[in-house]
């Protein structure tokens, strides 16, 4: 029996993770299935798991108030030192570019422990953008020994750092195999359907504006390199586009974080309730951002998981970014980089809202991401 440890500690990796657990935890006769987390982020981690039904068998819980990359990075490593000593597992599993991905792949090398990088080989070749996350994926990717990347292109990357062909796997992206479950279980089940239009009603948007005809802008944003001037052009352009679209209802999950949330009262002012077509809401749950996502006409984003769920959608993505280490969206047409420039992110969007023959060259674009199994063919891989 292999003994499989997969470590993991933001959202957006949890999201990931999740069903690769669930897929390890069909063969209990195969694998004996290990889960840490290390908190990174804690409550919205924290809902990651419940949706999954994921009980950790190690918390590291490590987040602490004013820390920074320096403390993330100490912690881990320190922590997992004992807990990787004690448990001794064939393998340990990762994801993508965090710190906590670069943290317990080094720890785990400390130890002499294969590592395996889930969605590896993601290269935007400039180690400032994204930060610190490009640096954070080629340091996991010299570590590893096992390259899931998920793309042909993110293989290519690999093969051109002389990582050899037999170590890399093409599998497709994990984030399409949890998109598929919650897309399935949101078409069967009108009882959750329901207790999601209710909370996003709590969070403070009424889908049900949408049932006449009103179309959707959804929006995030937490980039640090956009942190300042990028934020604050951002919203300049948002709040431009909310008075030239009346019929359009703009939602924006406000991400927790000081330096995002100060341009948007900048710029919108302190009381954000009240103000016709924009919706200024706290953070959403999984299943009930999926939910909206799904509602939605376009999404106008700076993350990176985004530009892989929404197309699977047939929802366009306007990236408020410079560089993707997703390009292979940027072939198929599926997503478009704006950057921070107030003048592209209004003209695009405008573009998107004003031209049905421009809006449906983008949302019938197929996505490069997967079929929902890329979870299989990781777990084949030690089988």
């Amino acid at each position: 029996m292999k003994k499989c440890m997969l470590i993991f500690g933001t959202r957006p990796e949890a999201i990931k993770m999740a069903p690769l657990v669930k897929e390890f935890q069909k063969y209990p006769e195969e694998f004996q299935t290990l889960v840490c987390v290390t908190g990174q982020h804690r409550e919205m981690l924290d809902q990651v798991l419940r949706i999954f039904d994921i009980i950790p068998d190690y918390d590291l819980n490590i987040m602490k108030q004013g820390q920074d990359l320096y403390d993330v990075t100490a912690r881990v490593l320190i922590e997992l030192r004992d807990i990787l000593k004690k448990e001794q597992p064939d393998v340990v599993l990762v994801h993508g570019d965090t710190t906590t991905s670069t943290a317990a792949s080094l720890a785990a090398f400390y130890q002499q422990i294969p590592v395996g990088h889930v969605e590896a080989g993601l290269r935007t070749h400039n180690i400032y953008s994204p930060w610190p996350e490009e640096m954070n994926r080629q340091l996991t990717g010299r570590i590893a020994t096992y390259h899931f990347s998920p793309t042909s292109l993110s293989r290519e990357n690999l093969l051109k750092e002389n990582v050899a062909a037999e170590r890399i796997i093409v599998t497709g992206n994990t984030v399409i195999d949890a998109l598929y479950w919650v897309v399935e279980k949101i078409g069967k089940d009108g009882a959750f359907r329901d207790k999601l239009e209710e909370q996003l009603f709590s969070s403070g948007y009424d889908v049900r504006r949408l049932e006449n005809g009103r179309r959707l802008v959804l929006i995030t944003g937490h980039r640090r390199e956009n942190f300042g001037e990028g934020f604050i052009s951002m919203c300049q352009a948002i709040k431009t586009l909310t008075k030239k679209y009346f019929d359009v209802d703009f939602v924006y999950p406000m991400h927790m974080n000081p330096n995002v949330r100060r341009p948007i009262y900048e710029i919108f002012g302190e009381n954000l309730f009240g103000l016709g077509n924009i919706f200024f809401i706290e953070p959403l749950e999984y299943l009930s951002f999926v939910y909206l996502m799904k509602k939605s006409t376009i999404v106008l984003t700076d993350s990176g998981g985004i530009q892989e769920e929404a197309p699977g959608l047939g929802k366009p993505v306007l990236v408020m970014r410079n560089t993707t280490e997703r390009p292979e969206a940027l072939s198929a047409g599926t997503v478009k980089l704006v950057g921070t420039d107030y003048d592209r992110i209004v003209n695009e969007v405008s573009a998107l809202l004003d031209s049905e023959e421009h809006y449906e060259q983008m949302c019938k674009a197929v996505n490069p991401y997967g079929d929902g199994k890329a979870c299989e063919r990781i777990v084949s891989t030690f089988r």
